[in-house]
Protein backbone atom coordinates (compact mmCIF):
# COMPACT_ATOMS: atom_id res chain seq x y z
CA UNK A 1 0.00 0.00 0.00
CA UNK A 2 1.18 3.75 -0.87
CA UNK A 3 2.30 6.21 1.82
CA UNK A 4 0.15 9.10 1.79
CA UNK A 5 0.69 12.63 3.26
CA UNK A 6 -0.13 13.43 6.69
CA UNK A 7 -0.85 16.74 5.37
CA UNK A 8 -4.74 16.55 4.80
CA UNK A 9 -6.24 19.60 6.79
CA UNK A 10 -5.60 22.71 4.32
CA UNK A 11 -7.12 25.12 5.89
CA UNK A 12 -5.21 28.78 5.91
CA UNK A 13 -2.63 27.25 3.43
CA UNK A 14 -2.16 29.34 0.22
CA UNK A 15 -1.98 27.18 -2.94
CA UNK A 16 -1.04 27.37 -6.46
CA UNK A 17 -1.88 24.97 -9.06
CA UNK A 18 -3.86 23.32 -7.28
CA UNK A 19 -1.13 22.72 -4.50
CA UNK A 20 -0.81 23.76 -0.90
CA UNK A 21 2.23 26.10 -0.34
CA UNK A 22 3.46 23.79 3.21
CA UNK A 23 5.30 24.91 5.72
CA UNK A 24 8.98 24.01 5.75
CA UNK A 25 11.38 23.58 7.80
CA UNK A 26 14.13 25.63 5.86
CA UNK A 27 16.72 28.28 6.01
CA UNK A 28 16.08 28.61 2.10
CA UNK A 29 14.49 32.09 0.78
CA UNK A 30 11.75 31.46 -0.86
CA UNK A 31 7.60 31.63 -0.55
CA UNK A 32 7.01 28.52 1.79
CA UNK A 33 6.10 29.58 5.60
CA UNK A 34 8.25 28.69 7.85
CA UNK A 35 7.89 25.51 9.99
CA UNK A 36 8.66 24.63 13.42
CA UNK A 37 12.07 22.48 13.55
CA UNK A 38 10.43 19.59 15.44
CA UNK A 39 7.48 19.13 13.46
CA UNK A 40 7.31 16.24 10.60
CA UNK A 41 7.52 18.79 7.51
CA UNK A 42 6.67 17.42 3.69
CA UNK A 43 10.08 17.22 2.64
CA UNK A 44 10.38 14.66 5.35
CA UNK A 45 7.54 12.79 4.74
CA UNK A 46 8.70 12.44 1.07
CA UNK A 47 12.40 11.52 2.22
CA UNK A 48 10.90 8.78 4.82
CA UNK A 49 8.49 7.50 2.53
CA UNK A 50 10.46 7.63 -1.22
CA UNK A 51 12.34 3.79 -0.34
CA UNK A 52 8.60 2.62 -0.30
CA UNK A 53 6.69 4.73 -3.10
CA UNK A 54 8.91 4.22 -5.73
CA UNK A 55 8.18 1.05 -6.11
CA UNK A 56 4.24 1.45 -6.97
CA UNK A 57 3.29 2.20 -10.59
CA UNK A 58 0.10 3.98 -9.56
CA UNK A 59 -0.45 6.49 -6.66
CA UNK A 60 -4.10 7.38 -5.88
CA UNK A 61 -4.56 10.99 -4.68
CA UNK A 62 -6.45 10.99 -1.44
CA UNK A 63 -5.39 14.64 -0.60
CA UNK A 64 -3.81 17.96 -3.20
CA UNK A 65 -0.81 17.25 -0.24
CA UNK A 66 -0.55 13.89 -2.06
CA UNK A 67 0.43 15.36 -5.20
CA UNK A 68 3.86 17.72 -4.07
CA UNK A 69 4.56 13.91 -2.31
CA UNK A 70 4.25 12.50 -5.67
CA UNK A 71 6.00 15.47 -6.86
CA UNK A 72 8.88 15.03 -4.07
CA UNK A 73 9.30 11.33 -4.69
CA UNK A 74 10.01 11.84 -8.60
CA UNK A 75 12.65 14.99 -7.67
CA UNK A 76 14.05 12.79 -5.53
CA UNK A 77 14.55 10.02 -7.87
CA UNK A 78 16.10 12.53 -10.24
CA UNK A 79 18.65 13.69 -8.00
CA UNK A 80 19.79 9.90 -7.00
CA UNK A 81 19.90 9.16 -10.98
CA UNK A 82 22.33 12.70 -10.69
CA UNK A 83 24.09 11.13 -7.61
CA UNK A 84 24.50 7.88 -9.03
CA UNK A 85 27.99 8.26 -10.27
CA UNK A 86 29.51 10.54 -7.89
CA UNK A 87 31.99 8.28 -5.67
CA UNK A 88 32.41 11.38 -2.97
CA UNK A 89 29.64 13.84 -0.80
CA UNK A 90 31.75 16.75 -2.62
CA UNK A 91 30.93 15.38 -6.11
CA UNK A 92 27.57 15.12 -5.18
CA UNK A 93 27.00 18.11 -3.95
CA UNK A 94 28.51 20.02 -7.04
CA UNK A 95 25.94 17.64 -8.86
CA UNK A 96 23.26 18.82 -6.89
CA UNK A 97 24.26 22.30 -6.92
CA UNK A 98 23.52 21.86 -10.72
CA UNK A 99 20.24 20.07 -10.69
CA UNK A 100 19.42 22.70 -8.69
CA UNK A 101 20.27 25.40 -11.11
CA UNK A 102 18.36 24.48 -13.58
CA UNK A 103 14.91 26.19 -15.01
CA UNK A 104 12.10 24.45 -12.63
CA UNK A 105 9.26 24.10 -15.59
CA UNK A 106 5.34 24.91 -14.33
CA UNK A 107 2.04 22.64 -15.12
CA UNK A 108 1.64 23.86 -19.20
CA UNK A 109 5.53 24.22 -19.83
CA UNK A 110 7.31 21.89 -21.48
CA UNK A 111 9.28 19.32 -19.74
CA UNK A 112 6.81 19.42 -16.55
CA UNK A 113 6.56 15.84 -15.38
CA UNK A 114 3.17 15.53 -14.54
CA UNK A 115 0.59 16.95 -17.02
CA UNK A 116 -2.75 16.94 -15.86
CA UNK A 117 -1.38 16.15 -11.71
CA UNK A 118 -1.42 20.33 -11.09
CA UNK A 119 -3.94 22.88 -12.51
CA UNK A 120 -2.23 25.56 -15.08
CA UNK A 121 -1.97 28.68 -13.24
CA UNK A 122 -4.53 31.41 -13.73
CA UNK A 123 -2.19 33.98 -14.11
CA UNK A 124 1.80 34.95 -14.36
CA UNK A 125 1.65 36.01 -10.65
CA UNK A 126 0.66 32.22 -9.88
CA UNK A 127 2.99 30.80 -12.27
CA UNK A 128 5.82 32.84 -10.75
CA UNK A 129 4.53 31.62 -6.95
CA UNK A 130 4.34 28.38 -8.08
CA UNK A 131 7.86 28.49 -9.73
CA UNK A 132 9.84 29.99 -6.75
CA UNK A 133 8.16 27.32 -4.11
CA UNK A 134 9.35 24.31 -6.29
CA UNK A 135 12.55 25.58 -6.14
CA UNK A 136 12.71 26.35 -3.41
CA UNK A 137 11.28 23.09 -2.04
CA UNK A 138 13.44 21.18 -4.78
CA UNK A 139 16.51 22.90 -2.95
CA UNK A 140 15.28 21.99 0.69
CA UNK A 141 14.92 18.07 -0.03
CA UNK A 142 18.50 18.31 -2.16
CA UNK A 143 20.21 19.28 1.02
CA UNK A 144 18.40 16.48 3.03
CA UNK A 145 18.58 13.90 0.72
CA UNK A 146 22.91 14.41 0.90
CA UNK A 147 22.69 13.13 4.55
CA UNK A 148 21.14 10.10 3.44
CA UNK A 149 22.62 9.53 0.35
CA UNK A 150 26.23 9.50 1.69
CA UNK A 151 27.66 8.34 5.22
CA UNK A 152 28.99 10.67 7.45
CA UNK A 153 32.84 10.04 5.90
CA UNK A 154 31.99 11.20 2.58
CA UNK A 155 31.27 7.60 0.49
CA UNK A 156 27.76 6.67 -0.76
CA UNK A 157 25.64 5.30 0.92
CA UNK A 158 24.58 2.34 -1.46
CA UNK A 159 20.92 1.30 0.44
CA UNK A 160 19.98 4.62 -1.22
CA UNK A 161 22.05 5.23 -4.19
CA UNK A 162 20.75 1.76 -5.16
CA UNK A 163 16.89 3.24 -5.89
CA UNK A 164 18.08 5.82 -8.24
CA UNK A 165 17.76 2.59 -10.87
CA UNK A 166 14.07 2.52 -10.25
CA UNK A 167 10.77 3.56 -12.03
CA UNK A 168 8.54 5.98 -10.34
CA UNK A 169 4.99 5.30 -11.84
CA UNK A 170 6.86 4.13 -14.79
CA UNK A 171 8.46 7.29 -15.88
CA UNK A 172 12.25 6.91 -17.03
CA UNK A 173 14.63 9.50 -15.29
CA UNK A 174 17.60 10.57 -17.37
Amino acid sequence: MVYHSSFVDEEGVTKACGCPLLPLKTHIKGPAPISDQDKIDIVDESISFFRANVFFRNFDIRSSADKLLIYLTFYINLALKRLEGCRTLAIGTKAIISLGLENVPVPGEQGFPFPGLFTFPQSPQEAELFRNYLKQIREETSGRLLSCAYRSNGTPNKWWLAFAKRKFVNIIVT
